[in-house]
């Protein structure tokens, strides 16, 4: 009897979902004697409508270097999961109904904090479900790292490589925003890798006159630009807490972004030419780095090898030098946060970058 296993990736892309998919299946023909993989199309929309397609090995060949996920992806917000629209769908019941009528012996899930959660509520449903941890962010819980976050610190740290040379050449301060909506991880890390002057986090609130000052300290040793590494998440102390407010106040005031609103602040009070660059997508596009293949790899033999132990309602994680597993209902729901004691914000403020703080 065969042991047929489906696989989703959902949420945003990034690079490494391949090499995951591609290291469950070689390690799932190698491990079980009889294996048949379910692609599913588009993350949770494609289990919700029952678009899926039986793939074959060869299926699996040369997409270890190829970014972006061979099985489509869509946002379905966990909020919604359990929310009937016009359509009259009842989203977990149509998950529940198209496992069965896939005859999946278990789900593979591939994605961030999101997916997760809907991941423990099919799990809690009563199917098997193993969950593999997939985000840019870095910031899913029980983690040390997820697959992806390196191979965007790479591109993130070679944009701010590349901005040195024009802001020492023109003598401008430069404001690259990075992606992290609630936490820092991809900024801080690009910041120091980067060389940043300043470094700014969601989760550290900053004074826009300390950046100032920062600037202008910079200015009177005799550097006439800065380079601020800011995520896109970030916000002054004195902006309203809320998300949705705090946009609707920049856009009131005439910012998109807060790196538009920290560059004319700086303009106006630092008197220094200031060039916001955003690389958005870039960060999160192209071929996995050679970590990510890596790391991509040992997730996905090690999610085989629990399907062989049938062992569910889990994640893998990678703590310390091992990979491992946490339980979904541990973890779902819970965001790896920046800790403003955490050793690298240390290290950096060693070196004399600014948070703001």
């Amino acid at each position: 009897m065969s042991t047929r296993i489906g696989i989703l990736t959902s949420g945003g892309d990034c690079p490494g979902l391949n090499a995951v998919i591609r290291g469950v299946a070689k390690a799932a023909y190698e491990l079980m004697d009889d294996v048949e993989i379910i692609g599913i199309i588009d993350g949770y929309r494609g289990l919700i409508e029952g678009e899926y397609k039986v793939m074959k090995q060869s299926d699996f060949s040369g997409i270890l270097t190829l970014g972006g996920t061979i099985l489509g992806t869509s946002r379905q917000p966990f909020k919604q999961m359990r929310v009937i629209g016009e359509d009259n769908v009842d989203k977990v019941k149509a998950m529940k109904a198209n496992y069965k009528k896939m005859k999946l012996d278990c789900l593979l899930i591939l994605g961030g904090n999101g997916t997760h959660k809907t991941a423990a509520l099919l799990a809690d449903e009563g199917l098997n479900v193993i969950g593999l941890p997939k985000t840019i962010d870095n910031d899913l819980y029980g983690s040390d790292v997820t697959f992806g976050f390196h191979t965007a610190l790479d591109i993130a740290t070679e944009a701010i490589d590349r901005l040195h040379t024009t802001a020492a050449s023109h003598g401008r301060c430069m404001v690259v925003e990075l992606m992290g909506n609630k936490t820092g991880w991809l900024t801080l890390y690009a910041g120091v890798a980067g060389g940043a002057d300043i470094i700014l986090l969601p989760e550290i609130p900053f004074d826009m006159d300390k950046v100032v000052k920062a600037v202008k300290k910079r200015a009177e040793s005799g550097k006439a630009f800065s380079i601020i590494a800011v995520a896109e998440g970030a916000a002054e102390k004195s902006e309203p807490k809320k998300r949705r407010e705090r946009l609707a106040a920049r856009a009131e005031a005439g910012y998109k972004t807060i790196s538009e609103k920290i560059a004319a602040a700086i303009t106006e009070k630092a008197g220094c030419e200031c060039r916001v660059v955003i690389p958005g997508h870039l960060q999160r596009g192209g071929a996995p780095s050679a970590y990510d293949r890596v790391l991509s790899t040992q997730f996905g033999a090690y999610a085989a090898g629990l399907i062989q132990k049938k062992q569910f309602g889990v994640t893998v994680a990678k703590v310390g030098n091992t990979i491992t597993q946490n339980k979904l209902s541990e973890i779902a729901g819970k965001a790896k946060m920046v800790s403003p004691d955490d050793q690298m914000i240390v290290v950096a403020k060693d070196m004399g970058v600014s948070f703001g703080d």
